[in-house]
């Protein structure tokens, strides 16, 4: 393994019932997200931050999910990094509004993974995680 280059251990998604109600689905990103952190002990977090959408009901269900993620994180004391898509874009690419087929291109090949990740959502998360993983050593580094 390269120096700082980060290492995939596992990827996916959670995913809830649609027909649960909105506590029940956060209660279990909760849940899994608890598991995931005493599982693999991350050294840190990395999330999307929120930009402006017109799609009000998108943007209250991501803010709900996000918040229960930062409170998850906090409470077993994992640091946060926040992320907007186009730093994500920016890092991964080198180009702020470059499309998702690009972004799934080189965290496949930063991964060596056979074929892009999947679901989208999963190759958005590993490019979060990508940004944190060197964002985060960035920091460590300049604070020692």
């Amino acid at each position: 393994q390269i120096k700082n280059q980060p290492e995939l251990v596992d990827f996916g998604v959670i995913s809830t019932d649609k027909k649960l109600n909105d506590a029940e689905r956060l209660e279990i990103l909760a849940d899994d997200i608890a598991e995931i952190i005493k599982k693999y002990k991350p050294e840190a977090i990395g999330i999307e931050k929120l930009f402006f959408t017109t799609n009000q009901k998108t943007v209250m269900t991501v803010s709900q999910a996000r918040g229960v993620i930062m409170f998850i994180a906090q409470q077993h004391k994992v640091p946060i990094m926040e992320f907007t898509p186009l730093q994500v874009k920016s890092f991964i690419c080198g180009y702020g509004k470059a499309e998702k087929k690009q972004v799934q291109f080189v965290v496949q090949k930063t991964f060596k993974l056979k074929t892009p990740p999947k679901p989208d959502d999963a190759a958005d998360a590993l490019a979060i995680a990508i940004c944190t993983a060197h964002h985060y050593s960035k920091n460590l580094r300049l604070s020692q």
